[in-house]
């Protein structure tokens, strides 16, 4: 028979053997004050996640084994969480295969470039995944919004990337388009938090600054973006990511799901 503090949580056996192991006692640990539904919930999002990187083991062993190439963009608003995502994803793979891909403001030399030629010397080498934090849908959103390019050079751009990722898809690119969603109140809560944080502070830039008050043009040209980019061929995933781990897990489990590896075993 239960004791009555069980049976007020509601607490499972498997319940009880999960808090009992040492990953278990750890989170519940985590906390001053002990909070057994919340240890519960982390303990079992955290092994779930163990579970899906084990499928992205696979995955990537799959990728080195047939010399595939795959591309994986993640978009979104600031602070959606793409390189928290991203971190979780890659976290157990091997570092000698893959690459996360974060390019900073373009070069005197870039600038004279075809806007894609920059992003094209970062495509995968057959055996290696590569991890866009932010890709060439900058100029889709981020640079029209602040101004950073013309409207002839964001025409062109709209122009011309359907048929860019036609080419990579059709060099046998596999191509997946992840799109972090959060609400408006979302963002401005993480962007107090970073700047309340002496440890995460340097990641405000004047472009989170001014997100919040250019929250409206940011939505116009986002629903553009999809309204032309969101192609079958080459889809916008679309991530609800207000909870953090819910958004990461989401997107890990469409990697497995929409990557067509063979177990190596």
């Amino acid at each position: 028979m239960k004791k009555k503090s069980e049976q007020q949580l509601d607490l499972s056996q498997e319940d009880l053997e999960l808090l009992n192991t040492p990953l278990g006692i750890q989170f519940l640990m985590a906390d001053k004050k002990t909070n057994v539904p919340k240890a519960l919930r982390l303990l079992k999002d955290e092994l779930t996640f163990h579970k899906l990187q084990a499928e992205m083991i696979k995955l990537q062993h799959w990728v080195i084994e047939k010399n595939k190439k795959v591309v994986v963009i993640f978009e979104g608003r600031d602070a959606a969480g793409k390189g928290g995502a991203i971190r979780r994803i890659t976290e157990h793979i091997n570092p000698r295969h893959y690459r996360i891909v974060a390019l900073p403001k373009p070069t005197v030399e870039e600038q004279g470039q075809w806007y894609f030629q920059r992003y094209v010397n970062q495509l995968p080498k057959p055996g290696e995944m590569v991890f866009f934090d932010r890709s060439w849908y900058n100029r889709a959103v981020v640079e029209p919004v602040n101004g950073f390019c013309t409207k002839s050079q964001y025409r062109s751009f709209m122009e011309q990337v359907n048929s860019f990722e036609s080419m990579i898809m059709d060099s046998g690119i596999y191509l997946i388009k992840f799109y972090f969603s959060i609400t408006k109140q979302q963002q401005a809560l993480r962007f107090k938090d970073i700047q309340s944080s002496p440890l995460k502070k340097w990641k405000m830039t004047d472009v989170d600054r001014k997100a919040q008050e250019l929250w409206d043009l940011y939505t116009e040209f986002k629903l553009r973006m999809f309204e032309h980019t969101n192609l079958k061929k080459s889809p916008w995933i679309i991530i609800e990511a207000d909870r953090k781990t819910e958004a990461r897990i989401k997107a890990l489990q469409y990697l497995i799901d929409n990557i067509p590896y063979k177990d190596q075993e």
